[in-house]
């Protein structure tokens, strides 16, 4: 993927911010902050965010998190410019900033008192107090989008809890974004060279033995959580895992036998530093790209060990195959390396990152498909699913001159970008699970993916094809439809989860008979629906904000309670709606989603694009290319019909569809054969 340039990063993410805030009606750094955010939860840096803002001498913050694989509580507090190139942000403000969170925490009781319980400050000092009393350390987070000269602050204390410090500065973003990876790679620099054995160079890669510190190992999970993890087929399924009883049995009673009864880690990197320790022997001195994929359950079973039951680890020593290969070869290679040296448990060996057949295959038919028109422009636009990170900023920069980069944006408007984490949402509030949407982007999508994992297994996964990817957009839309009408009943900090029951609660009442493909042909929901959506939106806001036994109203809303008590809201289907309802509900086909190419020769467009002789396909290409009708991928679109028609090569699906799009347009501007 090309990498865009930081002064291109920077001049898009204001761009985005400031359009998406003007959209939400919100402030640029409050925008900011739940983007940023939103990508930090992708990466597995935060879990569990909640977003409120509150200022006053000495005191800032923009919302919280609750990291429940860590045990700790996040605090954000945002530094925005508009022009973030024209300065930097120095040690003084930047150590500033990172204090005002923690001010915020020592008057939170009086700022809870003080604050109206109908705004969204009592929501963040009750959940913060709440998060405090379960928290086994702290951490501050300042995000900002202007380059940042000083690294984070040493560790402090707040109430015997450690505090630590991270800074996202616009180059750590930008490196977040540039490099189509789900996270910063992870680089462990040994303060003690590691002791090592290095086995003989065989092709591509090669194998370092070591045995780590079980301390050192604790505390690399405590800095990165599951990002440690995200290669490992197991790491998407730790919160359903409890901590092995063995494991832990062994670091409590016996930590001096732990390095011969446990099976150790396995891991993969993409580069090694070496140096000669005092001994002159061969020893690890830095690894580049580090991910543990397997012995997940090891690594956090030791930090658990320390942080809930306070063991010794000082005895605890853990075997560790290191296996350094390029980056390109991670996606083929690791699911290998995992079922080959995994002999604790069975494991399901699913691919949840982007290289997951299912979201190659969305992002391949997404691509092809131009949605009508709907604001009276006449211009078709494109829905852009973002498989990767960073595609929708790299594809922009693709396009080098001013006005290409216009004609990107208006083709491919940002409020018609989405991504994996957005598609499980959308998806899952489809099928009436609000709750787990409500937990975050993150335990959404892997949640996703354990369920498509068993779809697939028992051959009931969805077939991915032109409709299925024209009504996941429809339920995109009526995600972002409900969305705004959230935003303006003030649904305020609670929008995402009001939204998400809102959306459930309706194609549970409707039965799953919303006309889908309606609301793909307008590229909006039906005034009936709207309409509907209005009557139901502040009922289903009350049972949010009224949650049960004191619970924050952002935990309440991750209970299947909630969604048990959103269902018994008394509200009648109106009239209207019922009469455009479809007869009967909305169920996917399902087939195989494995074969990028599996496309039929039945499909209808397919039958008539190939009916279509190939010297009409290059007559329209070399028409477009002399009036300039069509764009310059249109015109090779047109020619590659024709070529694979000429060599009898089948046509996919959405090649066809497009291409006859483009044809009936270049008839419609004159074209004559």
């Amino acid at each position: 993927m090309a990498e865009t340039s930081l002064e291109e990063f920077a001049h898009s993410l204001v761009a985005n911010v400031m359009a998406s805030a003007e959209a939400e009606s919100t402030t640029a750094p409050e925008m900011f902050a739940q983007l940023m955010l939103e990508d930090l939860e992708v990466a597995g840096d935060v879990e569990n965010h909640f977003l409120a803002y509150y200022r006053s001498h000495g005191i800032e913050i923009h919302g919280f998190g609750v990291n429940n694989t860590l045990g700790s509580l996040d605090l954000f507090v945002v530094d925005f410019s508009q022009s973030p190139l024209m300065g930097k942000l120095h040690k003084a403000p930047a150590e500033a900033a990172l204090k005002r969170p923690l001010q915020f925490l020592r008057k939170t009781s009086d700022i809870r008192q003080a604050a109206d319980e109908a705004t969204d400050v009592q929501d963040l000092c009750t959940g913060v107090e709440k998060a405090l009393l379960e928290a086994s350390s702290i951490r501050v987070f300042l995000l900002t989008n202007s380059v940042c000269t000083v690294k984070a602050p040493p560790p402090g204390v707040f109430n015997e809890l450690e505090v630590t410090h991270e800074i996202w500065d616009l180059e750590r973003f930008h490196r977040l974004a540039s490099s189509g990876a789900q996270s910063e790679p992870i680089v462990v620099e040994f303060q003690q060279p590691l002791p090592c054995l290095a086995a003989p160079r065989t092709g591509d890669f090669s194998v370092v033995l070591g045995v780590l510190p079980g301390q050192l190992l604790a505390d690399l999970y405590r800095e990165y959580g599951t990002r440690l993890l995200e290669l490992n087929v197991r790491s998407f399924l730790q919160t359903r895992v409890k901590v092995n009883s063995g494991i832990r049995r062994t670091l409590l009673d016996k930590p001096e036998w732990f390095l011969a009864y446990n099976n150790g880690i396995t891991a993969t990197a993409s580069a090694v530093d070496f140096v000669r320790d005092a001994d002159g022997q061969h020893a690890i001195h830095r690894i580049h790209g580090v991910q543990i994929v397997n012995g997940g359950q090891t690594t956090a079973s030791i930090y658990y060990a320390r942080t809930r039951d306070k063991a010794d680890l000082s005895a605890v020593h853990v075997q560790m195959k290191l296996t350094v290969l390029q980056e390109s070869q991670l996606l083929d290679v690791v699911p290998e390396i995992s079922k080959y040296s995994n002999s604790q448990n069975a494991v399901s060996l699913v691919d949840f990152s982007s290289n997951n057949p299912f979201h190659r295959r969305v992002e391949q038919v997404t691509r092809t498909l131009w949605a009508p028109a709907a604001d009276g422009s006449g211009i078709e636009t494109r829905w852009f699913y973002e498989r990767a990170r960073g595609q929708y900023t790299d594809a922009q920069a693709r396009a080098r001159t001013p006005a290409a980069k216009k004609q990107f944006k208006l083709l491919h408007p940002t409020k018609q970008k989405f991504t994996k984490s957005d598609l499980a949402k959308f998806m899952h509030c489809w099928e009436m699970l609000p709750h787990w949407v409500s937990r975050g982007a993150q335990k959404n999508f892997n949640e996703f993916m354990i369920r498509l994992d068993t779809a697939m297994a028992e051959d009931r996964a969805p077939r991915v094809d032109v409709p299925f990817c024209q009504r996941l957009i429809a339920k995109a839309k009526l995600f972002k439809d409900i969305d705004r009408i959230a935003f303006q009943h003030g649904a305020g900090s609670l929008k995402s989860f009001v939204t998400a029951y809102t959306m459930s609660y309706l194609v549970q009442a409707t039965n799953q008979r919303l006309d889908l493909d309606r609301i793909w042909r307008e590229q909006r929901i039906s005034p009936a629906t709207a309409a509907a959506v209005e009557t139901l939106v502040d009922r289903v806001m009350h049972v949010i904000d009224n949650p049960r036994s004191g619970n924050h109203s952002g935990e309440w809303a991750k209970k299947e309670d909630c969604w048990i008590t959103v269902c018994g809201i008394r509200w009648n289907l109106p009239a209207d709606l019922e009469s455009e309802l479809l007869p009967t509900p909305i169920v996917d086909p399902v087939g195989p989603t494995t074969e990028l190419d599996a496309e039929t020769e039945s499909h209808p467009d397919v039958a008539e694009a190939s009916s279509i002789p190939p010297d009409e396909w290059f007559a329209i290409q070399r028409w477009a290319k002399e009036t300039r009708n069509l764009l310059p991928d249109q015109r090779q679109r047109l020619a590659l019909v024709g070529r694979r028609l000429q060599a009898s090569e089948p046509i996919r699906t959405g090649i066809a569809t497009d291409a006859l799009r483009l044809r009936a347009k270049a008839y419609a501007a004159g074209f004559k054969l």
